[in-house]
């Protein structure tokens, strides 16, 4: 009898942000710091549990803040800082955020590749501008890449206290 192998989310070392450096350091640090506590959350659990909704008055799972946090960075990095108007969010489904819903389990391996690329080409987007770097939207009108790159980090510190209470319910593991 043959066992189907289940993907396992990996375990992720965290690098501490810097005490002490410029401002532009400093706000990446705390940004990569904040992005591999989300996975730092998710490792050693398979598919099956990242997709897991364990508290019954909300949709959120790991799984759906992986693919929200995917669709937040390619948003506010590529189609608002940089003007690209074909990045679409990839979890929507025209009307609505779906990064909750339509949970695949056996995707999540994929899902958790597609937020690593994700970084890979946003970093690269912060590598070609400056803080003050202004941009245009619509809703809020002249913005910087500094105010970017502080909600980043507020959205996924917001986020990853979700994710500590998720994880605790799913396998009772706490802590930083």
């Amino acid at each position: 009898m043959t066992t189907e192998h289940q993907w396992t989310a990996p375990a992720v070392t965290r690098i501490d942000e810097p005490f002490v450096a410029d401002e532009r350091t400093m706000l990446l640090g705390w940004l990569g710091w904040q992005r591999s506590t989300l996975l730092h959350k998710c490792a050693g659990l398979t598919g099956e549990q990242l997709a897991m909704r364990p508290l019954p008055a909300t949709q959120m799972s790991l799984l759906g803040l992986i693919r929200h946090h995917t669709d937040v960075e390619r948003v506010w990095l590529r189609r608002r800082l940089e003007g690209r108007n074909d990045m679409f969010p990839t979890y929507h489904d025209g009307e609505r955020e779906t990064a909750w819903s339509d949970l695949d389990p056996a995707r999540a391996e994929e899902n958790y590749a597609a937020l690593l690329a994700e970084w890979e080409i946003c970093d690269e987007v912060l590598a070609r501008h400056d803080l003050d770097d202004l941009f245009e939207t619509p809703r809020h009108g002249t913005m910087s890449c500094r105010w970017v790159v502080v909600h980043l980090i507020e959205e996924y510190a917001r986020h990853n206290g979700h994710a500590d209470l998720l994880r605790e319910h799913i396998d009772g593991v706490t802590g930083s």
